[in-house]
């Protein structure tokens, strides 16, 4: 059985916030069963790295809670947040502080080959 999930937010898009709750929570919920956990984020979710966008976003209109505040609780949980190179270029380079590391395309091929990691993507 695998002991890692990977969560590729490469679909999921910043001006549908509605859609961005899912994976975090996920991540969550895996890291605090102590599955090692980490978040890729790249293409337009990418944006979603950047230092005042994710501060900016709720998942549900009204709710106090923004989707940093999701971000801050699965890093909380044990999360690894990676953001894809191409991402610096398309948003820049102000990244929020849960992002360990900057990621190519080969890193995400080879870890969601690998039989030990599943691999959602969002």
């Amino acid at each position: 059985m695998a002991d890692k999930l990977m969560i590729v937010m490469v679909n999921t898009d910043p001006t549908s916030p509605s859609e961005l709750g899912a994976p975090f929570f996920q991540a969550t919920v895996a890291a605090a069963m102590e599955y090692e956990v980490e978040v890729i984020l790249t293409a337009r979710a990418g944006e979603l790295a950047i230092k005042g966008v994710a501060e900016k976003l709720r998942v549900q209109e009204g709710s106090p809670k923004t989707v940093y505040d999701f971000i801050k609780d699965a890093h909380e949980a044990g999360v690894k947040f990676k953001v894809c190179t191409p991402t610096l270029e398309l948003w820049g380079n102000e990244l929020i502080p849960e992002v360990e590391e900057t990621v190519g395309g080969a890193y995400v091929i080879s870890q969601a080959m690998d039989d030990d990691v599943v691999t959602f993507t969002y």
